[in-house]
């Protein structure tokens, strides 16, 4: 089983909803960026990823816009089911730019990262990392990834939305390239459902795309059940 949530920004009463208590060892939650537990490496952030690290669950996230990537980058870079992750604590991981992973008997391609847009008031290595945009060979990487998987996944988890889902619920105008990318790959895959985090919203939005920020949903449960048909008398 596969839950899915949007930013947590270090706000660990999210671990605290009763939906949660129903996973189990081989089960996952996946926060869609902003993780924001790894961010100024002290002794009590340090503490409470461990103490996310023992919950009885994988709790997994794609990086945000918001993230301290140099903090990040110090931990290692291994493979888990079938992907690249840095193995945080326990049972807690980051789900590395595009990779395909089998979690719980799904296949889920992830792809974080975003571009802030408060880019000009921010300041670089203090609450700003330029590694927060994708490289190209990040970018090349997911749709090799994708090909290898046959354009075919149950779940897509990103940080930012497809341009056609940032146009749809904000409007045009703000587009940046990654906005660009993933629509084109909303293109080409097949998928079950598709979850986004950046756009601070809880919406479905029908038949196959979720806008999550502080709920929890269940990847599974999400699709939209197609209205029935009027008998014929």
């Amino acid at each position: 089983m596969i839950y899915i949530t949007g930013d947590t920004h270090a706000d660990f009463t999210r671990f605290k909803n009763p939906a949660l208590r129903k996973l189990k060892k081989q089960d996952a939650l996946i926060i869609c960026g902003d993780f924001g537990f790894i961010w100024d490496g002290s002794r009590k952030e340090k503490k409470l990823l461990k103490k996310i690290g023992r919950l009885p669950y994988n709790v997994l996230f794609v990086e945000g816009s918001h993230e301290n990537y140099d903090l990040l980058e110090e931990y290692e870079v291994s493979e888990w089911c079938g992907g690249k992750t840095r193995l945080i604590s326990g049972r807690l991981r980051q789900l590395l730019r595009g990779q395909v992973f089998e979690i719980a008997e799904k296949t889920v391609f992830t792809f974080g990262g975003g571009q802030s847009d408060d880019i000009y008031e921010l300041v670089e290595g203090t609450n700003w990392w330029q590694r927060e945009i994708p490289s190209e060979e990040e970018l090349a990487e997911g749709l090799d990834n994708l090909e290898k998987a046959g354009n075919s996944v149950d779940f897509v988890v990103t940080y930012e939305p497809p341009s056609k889902m940032q146009d749809f619920l904000i409007g045009t105008g703000d587009r940046n390239h990654i906005n660009t990318y993933l629509n084109g790959i909303y293109e080409k895959l097949d998928f079950k459902m598709w979850f986004f985090g950046k756009l601070h919203l809880n919406k479905l939005v029908p038949p196959k795309y979720h806008a999550v920020y502080d709920g929890i949903v269940a990847a599974d449960k999400t699709r939209i059940k197609k209205k029935k048909e009027p008998k014929n008398n």
